[in-house]
């Protein structure tokens, strides 16, 4: 089925290993996709792109933002870098949840660097021990089919880190990862409090920018709470 913005919308292209909760029940984290919005639940004056989006049923992605009772943050995306609209979501519709970490490459999928560079970097990120999967386009396009990739697009990853990372042993997995890769990278370390780069906290800044539910922050440790246990 080919949708209004010109795509399978609902027919993948790319199989995916894919794990999905239903409703209520699900824990949603930011970059967990979800499908159910509809148009009725856009904001007012929302653009003609989302309601296109709405309308296709493709999913949007969790965003980080303050939680409210009884709405999901969530945020829709459109053909173009530009067309990007935060929402809110109930979670009584949502009909499904995709993980990062549930999203991998098979056969089928488009040949693009991003998923010749996803292809080789799989094992390596597999021999961590830690959850990890591609977000952004990346992660989209192989939940959804939508065609969000270019020839020019970065490669997006979550890896879900709990524990302290040191950051001389962070300066060798970027490294090794970026020796394999066919595209830029952008690498995210998910801590209990936030998000933060690996380049930055391969780097040597004193302290690094920790994107929160509650807006970016500088930090000089991720993991203080891990740390004090």
């Amino acid at each position: 089925m080919v949708g209004s913005l010109g795509f399978a919308a609902l027919n993948p292209t790319c199989e995916a290993q894919v794990g999905w909760v239903e409703r209520s029940e699900a824990q949603h984290r930011p970059h967990d996709l979800l499908w159910g919005l509809t148009p009725d639940a856009l904001p007012a004056r929302a653009p003609s792109w989302a309601h296109q989006v709405a309308q296709t049923g493709l999913p949007v992605v969790v965003r980080r933002a303050t939680p409210e009772p009884g709405r999901i943050p969530v945020g829709l995306r459109g053909t173009t870098r530009a067309e990007r609209l935060a929402a809110w979501l109930a979670p009584a519709v949502v009909l499904q949840r995709r993980s990062p970490e549930a999203l991998r490459i098979t056969n089928g999928c488009r040949d693009l660097p991003v998923f010749d560079t996803l292809g080789r970097l799989q094992t390596r990120l597999d021999d961590l021990g830690l959850p990890w999967g591609p977000t952004g386009a990346a992660g989209y396009e192989l939940a959804s089919g939508w065609p969000a990739l270019h020839a020019r697009s970065d490669l997006d990853l979550l890896i879900r880190c709990a524990a302290p990372l040191p950051r001389e042993q962070a300066r060798a997995l970027l490294a090794s990862l970026q020796t394999q890769a066919l595209c830029r990278l952008d690498i995210l370390l998910e801590t209990p409090l936030g998000g933060v780069a690996l380049a930055d906290w391969a780097a040597n800044a004193p302290r690094v920018l920790l994107k929160t539910a509650a807006g970016p922050q500088l930090v000089g440790d991720p993991w203080p709470e891990a740390r004090a246990a």
